[in-house]
């Protein structure tokens, strides 16, 4: 995400790296073509500093490449975040079996220094971090040292961790019940219309004031939607269980939240609650949404969408970006990367916020930048969307008509 046109707002300055980077980053390509797996990539390494210390015991959940006979090959993770105008940059290389490197670098004075380095079980550290020894005795052949440092109260380690850990993946690769979607995808958002529900406390620390504040940008969002929207209110609701008439049973509990949103409408009436569930799926999506787009904003993090299309209305999936584009909105720099088809996105998007996923013969995902593709050919004024639909980048559907047509019949 490193900007090749710094000349507009949207190109921010990282002075120590001496580049400007991008808030935003589209990913175009074939269905198939491993588009979801690029921003599965980054949850995974998310999800390992969460997961590792209490559920990597028998194994590792990495997924090797499907196409090959080499299962046991390492797979490579590598990241690289800017923090505090600071670039550190995260290795791990791993099986199913064992972890067999890692290493966390930065840069503070341009030059790379080493914060941690393991092989095996040989842990290496910064001279100074005397605080890290005890992820020594954390170790073990599947816990990630990073993981194991994280407990120890390291701002070096513990402040890339959170950025780690901050990236929110949001879209279709999410799993969950569809009739339930709504209510349980909703929560993140709740907290900034709710002050009385569950998480609420922790986030709107502030004063009244400031939660009304927030609570009036949440709802100024929620009305791109729908502007006949002029409310959110909460109804009290009993959790219920499936085993409650049963409290033997080993039946896997269903709890469902205490509050539930309802969208106030304005109609000739006056204004009318509707349930949430009642709501176009228009609606429930970009209000599940709003939630982690403040929170995103708000802390300077990166926000992760996987098909954006089908989540949103072109319409709002334009002020999504715009929203991230503008320095007004995006004081501290928050990132959204997205997959997506929509190519009316790419009259939103500048020549180096676009990249492409495309299929090699032998099934691996090549994810290439357009700037690199095609380099200064690409202009600044140029219709990306007419360039792309004419096939002048590549990573579109290779359909052999002739094919299709005697499969069906219709010729011989």
């Amino acid at each position: 995400m490193v900007a090749i046109d710094r000349d507009r707002a949207a190109a921010r300055e990282a002075s120590m790296l001496g580049e400007h980077l991008l808030t935003v980053a589209g990913i175009y390509g074939p269905n198939a073509s491993g588009k979801t797996n690029v921003l599965l990539a980054m949850k995974w390494l998310s999800d390992a500093i969460r997961d590792s210390m209490r559920m990597w015991d028998n194994e590792i959940p990495v997924e090797c490449f499907a196409f090959d006979d080499a299962w046991s090959c390492p797979t490579e993770f590598i990241i690289e975040l800017l923090i505090d105008g600071v670039r550190f940059e995260y290795a791990i290389e791993l099986d199913r079996k064992q972890i067999h490197y890692e290493g966390l670098f930065h840069y503070p004075e341009k030059k790379r220094r080493r914060i941690f380095e393991r092989t095996g079980l040989d842990l290496t550290l910064q001279r100074g971090l005397g605080d890290l020894a005890g992820t020594r005795q954390l170790l073990t052949p599947r816990t990630s040292a990073l993981a194991a440092a994280h407990r120890f109260d390291e701002p070096l380690v513990s402040g890339f961790a959170d950025a780690l850990l901050a990236i929110q993946l949001k879209g279709t690769v999410q799993e969950a019940v569809p009739s339930l979607l709504g209510l349980f995808g909703a929560g993140q958002t709740n907290q900034w219309f709710d002050a009385e529900g569950s998480g609420s406390a922790s986030r709107n620390s502030g004063s009244h004031e400031d939660f009304e504040k927030d609570r009036q940008r949440a709802l100024e969002l929620l009305r791109l939607a729908d502007l006949g929207i002029e409310d959110v209110v909460f109804t009290e609701e009993s959790r219920l269980s499936a085993s409650e008439t049963e409290p033997d049973s080993w039946m896997i509990k269903l709890i469902l939240p205490t509050r539930r949103p309802r969208l106030t409408h304005r109609t000739s009436t006056g204004p009318t609650p509707l349930e949430f569930t009642g709501e176009s799926s228009g609606t429930r999506n970009w209000y599940q949404m709003i939630g982690p787009l403040l929170d995103t904003l708000r802390s300077g993090s990166i926000l992760v969408l996987d098909e954006i299309d089908a989540s949103l209305h072109p319409t709002l999936s334009a002020q999504l970006l715009q929203l991230f584009h503008d320095p007004a909105t995006n004081p501290l720099g928050a990132q959204l990367i997205f997959t997506t088809h929509d190519t009316n996105l790419l009259n939103h998007l500048n020549r180096d916020e676009v990249w492409f996923t495309e299929k090699a013969s032998t099934g691996a995902t090549r994810l290439g930048a357009l700037a690199e593709f095609a380099g200064e050919r690409v202009r600044k004024s140029q219709n990306l969307e007419t360039a792309y639909l004419h096939g002048r980048f590549g990573a579109l559907p290779d359909i052999d008509r002739a094919d299709l047509l005697r499969a069906l019949g219709l010729i011989a």
